[in-house]
């Protein structure tokens, strides 16, 4: 006959094995403790719609020569970067040089004619006085001075003519930027009104954007806009925006033109870049960017209960959100604490799995 035995736990036996399981726990829990966490909150924040657009340069344009010759030096080439007032293009000056100069004595005469007409007309004046001369004479030498006035005008206007066409020997980059055209060569004679070359800024930047329809009057309302930087996660604010008055017949999109602030931001005429606009305001879930954790294609934070107990949970995450925070769409519940160092929680989590059960 088989005898069967039963094992029962006295009361005080309870109590030691529960309070052993504490012991074996309160590590775990401990650890859990000093996990830094944050609790998911609602706030009201921007509704953003992002497209894509197109970076283009503001300033774009093509030089032209103001005065003919031949061109004996052109310092840069196409894709070059041209300080502003640097010198692009140099012409031959001789012929420039020798009016100049010509101009310059013929100012210099009729100033002297002026001096000598002026002084004539002040002495007979004095002599008129004395009938040492005849009013015809006064008159005559007065006419010498309004003639010697209007040469020295004359002279002065041609001197500045033969000035600015000497100095347009030399053309200079009217800001800085990238030679993206060079139209003549070394050597060459240009005449007036010939192409020299393309230039665009790289330092006053703006992107083109096509936005469906229905979002123009908001977009108009809230005149809010950021761009992303290419490759990083810096946005560039604007509200310098303007909205084209007709749509594009093929698309029915309004084309937007949004201003970026002046400065090199890594951006390039040609670049696609992200734009986001504002169209209203939405209530969000938000918790710190830092406790967001991806696992492979898994989303999610590590939850910790009011037992100190650690959980993961997968999330549907959105956009980023100012402060350092990440719009949570689906997963989380207002109030629930998310460990902010994933690493530690993660450890602790695992640390929480191999204790035995009490």
């Amino acid at each position: 006959m088989s005898r069967v035995f039963r094992c029962f736990r006295t009361p005080v036996q309870k109590v030691a094995a529960g309070f052993a399981g504490w012991l074996l726990l309160s590590p775990l829990l401990l650890a859990a403790a000093t996990l830094e966490t944050s609790a998911t909150h609602f706030q009201m924040l921007a509704d953003e719609q992002r497209f894509d657009g197109v970076v283009e340069a503001v300033f774009r344009s093509t030089i032209t020569a103001q005065t003919s010759g031949e061109i004996i030096e052109l310092p840069y080439d196409v894709n070059d970067y041209v300080p502003k007032g640097a010198i692009i293009v140099r012409f031959d000056d001789t012929r420039q040089k020798a009016g100049l100069d010509k101009a310059i004595a013929s100012e210099a005469q009729a100033r002297a004619q002026l001096v000598e007409a002026e002084s004539a007309y002040q002495r007979n004046r004095r002599l008129i006085k004395d009938n040492a001369v005849s009013k015809s004479q006064l008159e005559k030498s007065e006419a010498n001075l309004k003639s010697a006035r209007a040469q020295l005008e004359l002279a002065q206007a041609e001197l500045k003519e033969a000035r600015e066409q000497w100095e347009y020997t030399v053309v200079r980059a009217p800001y800085a930027g990238v030679l993206i055209e060079r139209s003549v060569e070394i050597g060459e004679r240009a005449q007036v009104g010939t192409p020299l070359g393309t230039g665009l800024s790289l330092e006053k930047l703006r992107v083109q954007v096509p936005v469906p329809a229905h979002y123009v009057q908001r977009i108009r309302a809230s005149a809010q806009a950021r761009v992303r930087v290419p490759d990083s996660d810096q946005w560039l604010e604007s509200t310098d925006i303007t909205i084209f008055p007709y749509a594009d017949p093929a698309s029915h999109t309004f084309t937007v033109r949004v201003q970026l602030p002046d400065g090199q931001h890594g951006m390039y005429p040609g670049m696609l870049v992200k734009t986001a606009f504002v169209v209203g305001r939405e209530r969000t879930l938000l918790i710190p960017a830092s406790a967001v954790v991806h696992r492979s294609e898994v989303t999610g934070v590590y939850v910790v209960a009011e037992d100190g107990r650690v959980h993961f949970r997968q999330l549907r995450i959105g956009r980023e959100a100012p402060g350092g925070f990440r719009v949570v769409l689906a997963g989380l519940e207002e109030g629930e604490q998310v460990a902010l160092d994933p690493v530690a929680a993660g450890i602790a989590l695992k640390r929480q799995d191999t204790q035995p059960p009490s």
